[in-house]
């Protein structure tokens, strides 16, 4: 049973005492996401439109944040997330994160969650969503990325997610000077990006985070 924690920035985690893990850092999960996937990620990607494929779709953050950009904005998304195990409704209904991000706000969260699976859902006019229930370690969702967010659990929690064969196959699936984001740093986060044909960069990382991996594949 996760358990809904209150992070640094007053922004809600989950915590998973089977893996002793959090969902986002608890120096502020809204800071954390946004600099690493939005700031870096989505702002960095000149990609319109943009496909974006989320590995680890969890608490719905990611895809929130990256919502409300392109909602106001003009750039059109396709956003493709795969998660093994959703959360229930109970969970993500008391999450508060509509509260640091201005009126409204909340009926685009819970249109997110309430959307149905394995289907295209129009969010707003620029923002195409669809969910799909699934394992990385089996498949990718068909198709072709320009920007990936990478935030599976950690190498250390989950390292099935974090080996070569899934970086290939996502390397697969991602265009030509396509953009990685993740919050690790790990050494063999960055040997395996660069065996799959990416350019790795280290940038500084939010608070309570030394360093994060964002990386372009390669034009052949």
């Amino acid at each position: 049973m996760v358990e809904i924690i209150l992070t640094a920035d007053g922004s809600h985690t989950l915590y998973v005492p089977e893996l002793n893990e959090h969902y986002h850092s608890i120096h502020g999960a809204i800071q954390e996401s946004q600099y690493i996937f939005i700031n870096n990620g989505y702002d960095f990607c000149k990609a319109d439109p943009v496909n974006i494929l989320e590995i680890g779709f969890g608490t719905g953050l990611n895809a929130f944040l990256t919502a409300l950009k392109s909602c106001s904005g003009k750039k059109q998304v396709h956003y493709t997330t795969i998660e093994k195990y959703p959360l229930s409704q109970n969970i993500t209904s008391s999450l508060n994160y509509h509260g640091f991000t201005g009126e409204g706000s909340k009926d685009l969260f819970d249109l997110i969650h309430s959307s149905g699976w394995n289907t295209d859902v129009c969010i707003c006019n620029n923002f195409i969503l669809n969910k799909i229930k699934g394992d990385v370690t089996d498949s990718i969702p068909p198709g072709e990325y320009d920007l990936i967010y990478f935030d599976a659990f950690g190498p250390d929690k989950q390292p099935e997610m974090w080996t070569a064969e899934v970086f290939r196959r996502i390397s697969d699936f991602t265009r030509d000077n396509g953009i990685f984001v993740t919050y690790s740093a790990k050494g063999e986060v960055k040997r395996h990006l660069r065996s799959c044909g990416f350019n790795v960069e280290l940038l500084p990382g939010p608070p309570g985070k030394r360093q994060i991996i964002r990386a372009c594949k390669k034009v052949n």
